[in-house]
């Protein structure tokens, strides 16, 4: 009796493990996340996104880990965003409207439309990405963010150790820009993946963000949205702090700055091969700052708070990881072949329904 109960128990094991026996999916899928299948043509359409059709044509190795960093993103997003819908914080359709039409704002129709219709894209596809962006950042704040503590003794222990830092030799000051270009550039990545190409529509658009600041729009989320310069973009525009004998060696440079408080933010500036909008963030007189300086205290905090921040996000996101259901099928495919690269499909000829917009490529918080 025991011996045919043991045989039922491990019988009805090896049913369980047939019926839960991954499934090969359709060619047209190249990854799934507990359940959820992430096709091989979102991938692509990042991709082509991320390939400059005027520039030298990737190397097959180059490609296939292009395809592969893609697919790891968006593998990621699926991720936390199933958890975000899991504990109700998807974005709303107000919220996304609001984001949308942002977007849209420093263009006239005519150049969105054709912007646009470049990349193959619809409205559909750049709310979805919107409404997933903001649905993950809530996640994002409220897992990771709000539980962020940064104590005085913290900031008195970093001081500490780090005191020289603090000892300015001369006046420097700390600032920010956003760059338009009146060209195209692969390698911009703000967040609305926008890139002005020609002078008129550069002129435009760096106009276009000059009023919104004017209109109280923060600086650092405009420049996160719309700055082209590959090195501050992420960052908020956030050029870090020049010291004054660096300033003076570009006279357009220091003619900006010298004329702003901190605070403020200059005219449109002209910049041998692209506009700026400069703004001056903070001014620092020489000498040693001690840590009852409000500046001190607040940089420090600035600092400890990034740098946590960026821990927590990369723990939760492994932590979230290890605990989903990954089949990475174009890995395998890769494995499989010996770094084949699958042939990409090209481009619709013509849009879907709803006017084609830009999508921002995927990123992992």
């Amino acid at each position: 009796m025991a011996k045919r109960a043991l045989a039922g128990v491990l019988a009805a094991a090896m049913l369980a493990a047939g019926c839960h026996k991954d499934t090969t999916p359709s060619p047209g899928v190249w990854a799934v996340v507990n359940g959820t299948e992430i096709p091989r043509a979102e991938v692509e359409k990042y991709y082509r996104l991320r390939v400059n059709p005027q520039g030298p044509a990737p190397s097959q190795e180059e490609s296939l880990s292009l395809m592969l960093n893609i697919l790891d993103a968006l593998i990621n997003n699926q991720i936390l965003l199933q958890r975000a819908q899991k504990l109700g914080l998807q974005a709303s359709d107000g919220e996304v409207e609001d984001k949308f039409t942002e977007s849209k704002s420093p263009y006239t129709e005519d150049e969105f439309q054709r912007q646009l219709q470049e990349q193959h894209l619809t409205v559909d596809d750049l709310k979805n990405d919107i409404r997933e962006e903001l649905s993950i950042q809530k996640l994002i704040n409220r897992e990771v963010v709000s539980k962020i503590t940064i104590t005085d003794q913290d900031v008195a222990d970093f001081y500490n150790q780090n005191r020289q830092q603090f000892n300015v030799p001369e006046t420097r000051y700390e600032l920010a820009q956003i760059v338009v270009t009146p060209r195209k550039d692969p390698d911009v990545r703000n967040r609305r993946n926008d890139d002005a190409t020609t002078d008129p529509e550069a002129r435009r658009k760096i106009t276009a963000l000059y009023q919104k600041l004017q209109a109280g729009a923060d600086f650092a989320e405009l420049a996160m949205d719309y700055s082209e310069d590959p090195q501050t973009t992420t960052s908020g525009g956030d050029m870090g702090f020049f010291p004054e004998s660096a300033i003076a060696s570009d006279p357009d440079l220091k003619k900006a700055v010298m004329a702003l408080q901190p605070g403020q933010f200059s005219g449109v500036i002209q910049f041998k091969d692209a506009y700026r909008i400069i703004k001056l963030v903070a001014r620092q007189s020489p000498g040693q700052r001690e840590l009852s300086d409000p500046q001190v205290q607040q940089s420090i905090r600035d600092t400890l708070r990034t740098r946590k921040e960026q821990l927590l996000r990369a723990a939760y996101l492994a932590q979230a990881r290890d605990e989903a259901k990954v089949v990475n099928y174009l890995a395998q495919q890769v494995m499989e072949s010996n770094g084949r690269l699958p042939e990409i499909t090209p481009p619709p000829a013509t849009v879907g329904s709803g006017n084609p917009t830009p999508a921002p490529p995927p990123t992992t918080p």
